[in-house]
Parts: C-alpha cells; sequence; structure tokens
C-alpha cells in the first residue's frame, strides 16, 4: 500500500501532461442518467462507446491531456475478473475444517445476519448523515436512500488479512482464528450478492427511491437466487473435477503437471460459468474451493498436491498485494475523489456502530445454545478485527459514474487505509491487552488423525461441531466421500446388502486398504524417550509400534494401510 502510494504521487505531480487537442467537447442533454453504452451512426458506420465516468468540467482538459495518468488506471472489472477470483478460491482451499466445522453456525450466523445488520445499521446512519449535509449545504447532487444501503454494504465486507496474518505467526486461539476467518469468507461473498440485490431494487412508479413492498421481496428473491445459484454452481464444478481425478482410467496421476494444470483450469471456469448464467463468480468461485480441498484434493497425486497448494498460495499472494498497491495508487491517480469531512467522519461512526451491532447481539443469542462459549474477550477482538480490504474497495470502484458513488469510493478508500494500519498494526497489543492465548501448538487443536482413520476422532468432531455439520457429516462420510475419493469407508459396509454389486462398482480399490481396523492395545512409557509411548498389542501378529503420546488415539493396524492413509486423509487437517 505504501509503494502504491508513493507510486502515485510520482506520477500524479512528478510527470508533466502531454496536449492531444484544445477543442471543446460536444454538449447534449439527457433526461436521465447518462448511458452506459453509446452507439453513434458515422456515414453509415457504427461506432461503440463505452461509458468510463463523469469527469470534472474544471479538470476535463487536464484530464485527457495526461496519457500516463490514463494509462495506470485498471478498467474496474479486472479486479473482479481477474483478481478477486484467486484470492477468495483460496480462502475456501486453505480452509482449516475441523475449527471451520465445529464453528459452522456461528460463522453463519454473523455473515448472513450480521452482515444484512451492519448493512442496514450503516445504511440508515449514513441517510442521517446525507440529511445533515443537504441542511449545512454541503450536498452539492442527488444522494438516494438506496445509495446508503449500497455503501452499508459494501463497507460491510470484511478482510482482516492483517489480522490473521499476525493470528497466523503467533499460533493465537483457533476458534477465534476460525470465526474471524469463517466469518470473512462467508460475509465477502453475501456482500457482493447483498449490493447486487440493492442496485437491482426498482420500484414501480415516477419515484424510484423510495421503498416499495413488491421490489423488495423481489431483492429479496434476487440474493437468494444469485446465492444459492453460485453455490450450486461451485460445488458441481467441484464435484466434477473430483471425478476426473478419482476415475482410474484417465491416469493423470501419472502426469502430475497436466494434473494440476486441469485442476487450475477446472477452478477458474467456475468463476466464467457462473458470470455466464447471471450468477456472481467470486462466490461460485469460494463454494468451488471449498469442494475441491474436500473431495478433489484426497485425489491428487503427491506432486500435484504440493504444486497446487503452492499455486494458488502465489496466486493469492499476488493479487492481494497489487491491489493493496493499486490502493494507493487511487488515491492519487483517481481523477473525480470526492472528499466530504462531515459524510467520512460519519462513515467511520456507523461502521463501528454497525459492527457493534453484528456482534454483541449475535454473540449473546449463539452463546445460549452454543457448549463452547463466545468469550468477552474474543467479542471484543472480533470488533477490533472487523477491517476493510480488498473486497470493499473492489465493489467501490466497480462504479464511480455517478456524485453519490465517488463520494463512496473515495470515503471507502480511506477507511481501508485507516483500518488497515491502525487496527492492523495493532493487533499484537490488542491480543495481549484482551489475555488472549498466543503459542498454541496446532497438533493439539487440529489432530492430525483424518476423518476416516479413527472412530474416536470422529466421534469428537462431531461432538464439537455445530448440528447443521453433524447431520451434513454422516451423509457426506457414509456415501458421497467414498464416491468422490480414494478415501472414506468402502460403500459395501454403508449400503445396504441389496445394493452390493452397485457399492463395489461404485468404491475405488484404495478405499479398502485405507478401511483400518482397531485393536486393544496398551501403552507403556518407553525408556530414555521423553512423551513417548510403547504400543504392545495381543492377539495380532503385528509388529512393535513406538508412536509419540499425540498419536495414541490413531493406530494403524499395519505398514501397508499406514502408507495408503498418509497419502490420504492426513494432507488435510
Amino acid at each position: 500500500m505504501i509503494y502504491g502510494l508513493l507510486v502515485g504521487v510520482i506520477l500524479r505531480y512528478g510527470i508533466p501532461a502531454t496536449s492531444y487537442h484544445n477543442k471543446t467537447p460536444p454538449s447534449c442533454s439527457l433526461k436521465e442518467g447518462p448511458a452506459s453504452t453509446l452507439l453513434l451512426n458515422v456515414s453509415g458506420k457504427f461506432f461503440e462507446y463505452t461509458l468510463k465516468g463523469e469527469i470534472n468540467s474544471r479538470e476535463i482538459h487536464n484530464v485527457e491531456q495526461n496519457d500516463m495518468l490514463r494509462k495506470v488506471t485498471f478498467d474496474p472489472e479486472v479486479f473482479f475478473n481477474i483478481l478477486l477470483p484467486p484470492i477468495i478460491f483460496h480462502a475456501g482451499y486453505s480452509l482449516k475444517k475441523r475449527h471451520f466445522f465445529r464453528n459452522l453456525g456461528s460463522i453463519i450466523t454473523y455473515a448472513f445476519l450480521g452482515t444484512a445488520i451492519s448493512c442496514f445499521v450503516i445504511g440508515n446512519l449514513m441517510y442521517g448523515v446525507v440529511k445533515l449535509m443537504q441542511v449545512v449545504g454541503q450536498l452539492t447532487d442527488k444522494f438516494y436512500y438506496t445509495d446508503c444501503l449500497f455503501f452499508g454494504a459494501v463497507i460491510s465486507a470484511t478482510d482482516p488479512v492483517t489480522v490473521l496474518a499476525i493470528f497466523n505467526e503467533l499460533h493465537a486461539d483457533g476458534d477465534l482464528y476460525a470465526l474471524l476467518f469463517g466469518e470473512s469468507v462467508m460475509n465477502d461473498a453475501v456482500a457482493i450478492v447483498l449490493s447486487s440485490s440493492i442496485v437491482a431494487y426498482q420500484p414501480s412508479g415516477t419515484n424510484t427511491h423510495m421503498f416499495d413492498a413488491s421490489a423488495f421481496f423481489k431483492s429479496v428473491g434476487v440474493f437468494l437466487g444469485i446465492f444459492s445459484g453460485s453455490f450450486v454452481m461451485g460445488a458441481a464444478t467441484g464435484v466434477v473435477t473430483a471425478l476426473i481425478s478419482f476415475f482410474d482410467f484417465t491416469k493423470l496421476h501419472c502426469f502430475p503437471l497436466l494434473e494440476t494444470a486441469l485442476f487450475f483450469l477446472m477452478s477458474w471456469s467456475t468463476f466464467l460459468l457462473a458470470e455466464a448464467c447471471g450468477f456472481t463468480g467470486v462466490v461460485a468461485v469460494l463454494f468451488c474451493g471449498i469442494t475441491q480441498a474436500h473431495y478433489t484434493y484426497n485425489n491428487l497425486s503427491e506432486e500435484s498436491t504440493k504444486r497446487t497448494k503452492q499455486l494458488f498460495e502465489v496466486l493469492h499472494f499476488l493479487a492481494e498485494n497489487f491491489i493493496f498497491s493499486y490502493m494507493g495508487l487511487a488515491l492519487f491517480t483517481f481523477q473525480n475523489h470526492i472528499f466530504s469531512p462531515i459524510f467520512i467522519i460519519g462513515a467511520f461512526i456507523a461502521i463501528f456502530i454497525g459492527r457493534a451491532f453484528n456482534i454483541y447481539p449475535l454473540s449473546f443469542l449463539l452463546n445460549l445454545g452454543r457448549r463452547h462459549k463466545i468469550k468477552g474477550n474474543f467479542q471484543h477482538m472480533m470488533m477490533f478485527a472487523g477491517l476493510r480490504g480488498a473486497m470493499a474497495f473492489a465493489l467501490a470502484i466497480r462504479d464511480t459514474a455517478t456524485y453519490a458513488r465517488q463520494m463512496m469510493f473515495t470515503t471507502t478508500l480511506l477507511i481501508v487505509f485507516f483500518t488497515v494500519w491502525v487496527f492492523g498494526g495493532g493487533t499484537t497489543a490488542m491480543l495481549s491487552w484482551l489475555h488472549i492465548r498466543v503459542g498454541v501448538d496446532p497438533d493439539q487443536d487440529l489432530q492430525p488423525c483424518g476423518d476416516s482413520f479413527q472412530a474416536e476422532g470422529q466421534s469428537k468432531t462431531k461432538q464439537e461441531s455445530a448440528w447443521l455439520f453433524r447431520l451434513w457429516y454422516t451423509f457426506d462420510h457414509n456415501y458421497l466421500k467414498p464416491i468422490l475419493t480414494h478415501s472414506g469407508p468402502p460403500l459395501t459396509s454403508t449400503l445396504p446388502s441389496y445394493c452390493g454389486p452397485l457399492a463395489s462398482c461404485l468404491t475405488s480399490p484404495q478405499a479398502y486398504e485405507v478401511s483400518l481396523f482397531f485393536f486393544p492395545f496398551t501403552l507403556k512409557p518407553q525408556p530414555g524417550a521423553s512423551g513417548r509411548l510403547s504400543v504392545n498389542t495381543e492377539g495380532f501378529s503385528l509388529r512393535r509400534i513406538v508412536v509419540s503420546s499425540k498419536y495414541s488415539q490413531c493406530l494403524p493396524v499395519n505398514t501397508q494401510s499406514t502408507k495408503a492413509f498418509s497419502k490420504g486423509e492426513s494432507r488435510r487437517s
């Protein structure tokens, strides 16, 4: 971000402008707003022109003369079509499943209900700020209630990337990390669809910016339709990729480079298919990443698993750093900034109030039904960590054609700068002040035993997880995983006996190799090896096994099963 600011200062003030014309542009009058596309008939030939945005009349010649500023100004669709997909996909693909699903109900509540509450709280507060600006004469153009709601949806998209990076480095509490990470991932998807639904709000009649019940319910339908359609599209693409990598006749595992390329292209095609079908590609990519991590990852060869993980880590890192650099650049190269002190101060107050209405009341309600309560210091940290980042910036810059949208973009940019620098920089001090534990061993919170490896671990995961996940877990573990991956119990052991031929046909041979049996054993301390145990089995022709005490819950029957397991479930936490 600082790099972008420096480059922006140089480009804005250090490079002289070059003149291309001195003609006055032609004038015309429009009864409504500017058209997004203009068709001109010149001597029988039609030319299409696309709206780039409004230009200040006082600076029209300066803007058109400065060729350098035009070159460094990107089309806003670049962010949505190229830069955001790898960021969102990596968020879903790198999900730590156990902590995420253990807090699934809370994450969904914060992401859906909390984002909606934040959007309407901020929108209504900003509408009051706009009325105040109108009274004091600081509002020079139209600013409708729907514009305020749109700003509420845009600025409700949290992106605590700095906080999460510090959490990861300090090994902060796993549940707190899962709540923040899960909320930010789902919250981005909700904010995108919610902003699209507000744009789609079109009341009938002459006044198109007043409340209309039919238009409201239509927008709700648009929200549900787009979100569910994007979810199905992303999950379906992930399942198709899992099936392609599942069948042995494709021989993809023999060609790791081709396997990695196919994985990447199938994941990227999710975005294109969703956009072509009228859904939201970013949301589809998120659920595609979650599905790929859950199913396809277990089918990849060992080399491809490393390549795909590193590939998306690099793409995510580059895309996110580019966006933050461009934020600093846009502060000086964007030509239509509208700095309104009243609106900016009101926006800062509104986002804190909206975040408080999101976190504290919902945490109180969630704690009524949670076994593991969301403690007060966790709630304060979630309140503090509500940074704004790449998603809010990308949503704000997507449309800057009107006075209201330009003021929103300028304010969003300043909010992102402030929250990233101040709150991101104060994360370590806040963790210490709130007495949140750090230095947590991930092996203690995330047992290395896979789902299909040990029954006791499965039971513990199910007991700790949200009830919604417990309902899904049994169906997924018994039926979907054996069909889509080489792990999980064989279908012959989960389907009824009369489905035996079908179960044998659909079950991978590798599933029988990783179907482990458990046996009685005694644990004895091994002399001279601190923290290590000697496992003696009775009644089995097995070799003596020495394991670390934290792995005593998941002991395989033989070395062949151990090898098969090491290629499967153990790769994912």
